[in-house]
């Protein structure tokens, strides 16, 4: 493998390992706050995408498409707090995963409906159309840079939020000991909402910028909300900073997995069992990442603090 390709290989593995973590920050703190379940986590990611893109569409800029998406993205998430959530977080594991789950079908039949099944074009964002000339042989899309330095935006201010302010200071709290934070008089309902509202928005926002570089269809949110998943395991649940280390490792292992294994399989095998052998065993490598960091630490790499 030249340089240039192993560069481009951890560029496209950071790009993903951002995109995941403004999917799994949001899952990371309902679960850890919350104790809840949202399947319908992915979901919002493909809303997110869809509306970014509809909405960019009919005005004729993709930023005015992601302004307008975001706070709908939020509305939405609210929307379904009050819906569904609330009445859920009294139940077991079970009955929270059935039930989004189910909320999951009912938001991808609605998104066929509306969109249809077709894939949705969205054209690259007006300005960052071309590429950057990074090294000999390589010129990376300007837009996909794009995603990775507001991911790390995002990543930054959520730290700030959380390890810095009073609201982050209730968060870690809840994620440690919800009881005791209820006991002391906070309005838990209040927090538990702004999570779900910030989770959903968060979701929204990775879809929208997303949208330009992957196909927008039905269901696009299930992979990623599996790939999710995964990162809050490996991360620890409840914890930002687990979840952005976890989420880079993810990616970067899923990005030159795919591109890395297909050639090492040459090593024994002729060209066309070696692709088939290496696209097999590159789906597997992030799962197997996963286990073996829990058989090493079972609560996650940076679980948070438990009272």
């Amino acid at each position: 493998m030249t340089a240039s390709l192993l560069m481009l290989q951890l560029l496209n593995g950071l790009q993903l390992g951002i995109l995941l973590f403004l999917v799994a920050a949001g899952l990371t703190l309902v679960f850890g706050v919350m104790d809840f379940i949202n399947l319908a986590h992915g979901a919002q990611y493909m809303l997110g995408a869809y509306l970014a893109a509809s909405v960019g569409g009919a005005l004729g800029s993709f930023w005015l498409g992601l302004l307008i998406a975001l706070p709908l993205s939020l509305g939405f998430g609210l929307a379904l707090e009050w819906l569904v959530f609330r009445h859920l977080y009294a139940r077991d594991h079970l009955a929270q995963v059935l039930a989004t789950f189910g909320v999951i079908l009912v938001i991808d039949e609605g998104v066929r409906q509306l969109w249809g099944s077709a894939p949705l074009n969205v054209p690259q964002p007006e300005g960052f159309s071309g590429g950057i000339t990074l090294m000999a042989g390589l010129t990376y899309p300007s837009f996909r840079l794009a995603i990775i330095a507001a991911g790390l935006a995002v990543a930054a201010l959520m730290w700030l939020v959380v390890e810095r302010t009073r609201l982050g200071m209730l968060i870690r709290a809840g994620a440690s000991n919800a009881p005791m934070v209820r006991a002391l008089g906070v309005d838990t309902g209040r927090l538990f909402l702004g999570v779900i509202g910030v989770g959903a928005m968060l979701a929204g926002f990775a879809g929208a910028m997303a949208g330009p570089v992957f196909a927008v269809v039905p269901g696009m949110g299930d992979q990623v909300l599996i790939l999710a998943f995964v990162v809050i395991v490996i991360g620890g649940i409840g914890s930002i900073r687990g979840a952005f280390i976890a989420a880079l490792a993810v990616g970067l292992v899923e990005s030159l997995g795919r591109a890395l294994m297909p050639e090492l399989m040459r090593l024994f095998l002729d060209a066309s069992a070696a692709r088939q052998a290496g696209a097999a065993i590159a789906s597997m490598l992030v799962y197997a990442v996963m286990a073996a960091v829990l058989a090493w630490r079972p609560a996650g790499l940076f679980p948070a603090a438990r009272a």
